[in-house]
């Protein structure tokens, strides 16, 4: 079972991936973004550090995501805040008010959260966004935490040849083939992060 100091854990172990990673986030959006996808995700996660910082010791799984989930939304700019914003928030809401959650608990409500995201971006794998890591990764989950993270960094490296459908690289045309979707790759960090926090719970 997974209380809430699990996804304490989570979120401050994806806010140190961000902060290592932040500088090759904006690397990668700057050929077919806007050149801000690190900074914008490091400000969000700085917040969300914050924030949980100072959240009441009581509160439960839930209302901790959904917490998380408002503050990328507030700070985050761009899509970015937005559709991780909505990841976490529905995966929080999924959770409920239960004090503790199991790992099948978990795997529903990321996929509800999943499924928010593409819902509210119009998008789906293939389009070359954060969904081509997002969807094989809480489909691995499954088998485990880890195999999350593996097939979520799998997907971000897949989304190199791919044609970009939607979001600011779709307006590049066929100049977005060769390049690695930014937001792909910091949803394989996102995951990634739980892999850890799960592997360091002796899971």
């Amino acid at each position: 079972m997974r209380d809430a100091e699990f996804f304490r854990r989570w979120m401050e172990a994806a806010a140190t991936a961000v902060e290592r990673e932040a500088d090759r986030l904006t690397e990668l959006d700057s050929p077919i973004g806007d050149a801000d996808h690190g900074a914008n995700l490091l400000r969000g996660f700085t917040a969300v550090r914050a924030e949980l910082a100072r959240a009441d010791p009581s509160t439960g799984p839930g209302a901790l995501l959904q917490l998380a989930g408002r503050t990328l939304i507030s700070t985050v700019g761009g899509a970015s805040g937005p559709l991780y914003g909505t990841l976490l928030r529905r995966t929080g809401k999924e959770l409920g008010e239960a004090p503790e959650v199991s790992d099948a608990a978990v795997h529903q409500a990321l996929e509800a959260g999943v499924a928010a995201v593409g819902q509210l971006g119009g998008a789906a794998p293939g389009d070359k966004t954060m969904l081509d890591a997002l969807v094989p990764g809480v489909a691995a989950l499954g088998a485990s935490y880890r195999a999350a993270g593996e097939a979520a960094r799998a997907g971000a490296v897949a989304t190199v040849p791919i044609l970009a459908r939607k979001g600011r690289a779709s307006y590049l045309g066929e100049r977005s083939i060769g390049h690695q979707d930014p937001g792909a790759t910091s949803s394989a960090l996102l995951l990634t992060a739980l892999a850890d926090t799960a592997e360091g719970t002796g899971a």
